[in-house]
């Protein structure tokens, strides 16, 4: 099952995407989804950069 997983690992995430934007999709509607793309983009991309920079560990601490 290891094996199974680690070599299909990237087309298992890629379809669970996929089922999860078209549930979204077909629940809140088109405008809707593409702004929580966004704001799940925005939320990654400040994630990345605050790591990146180690802003929160230093207020954390």
């Amino acid at each position: 099952m290891n094996e199974f997983l680690a070599n299909y690992k990237y087309p298992i995430i890629g379809a669970v995407a996929g089922l999860i934007l078209a549930i979204l999709l077909f629940t809140i509607g088109f405008f809707k989804t593409i702004l929580v793309l966004i704001l799940m983009c925005l939320g990654g991309f400040l994630g990345f950069f605050l790591k990146s920079n180690g802003i929160l560990e230093k207020y954390l601490k």
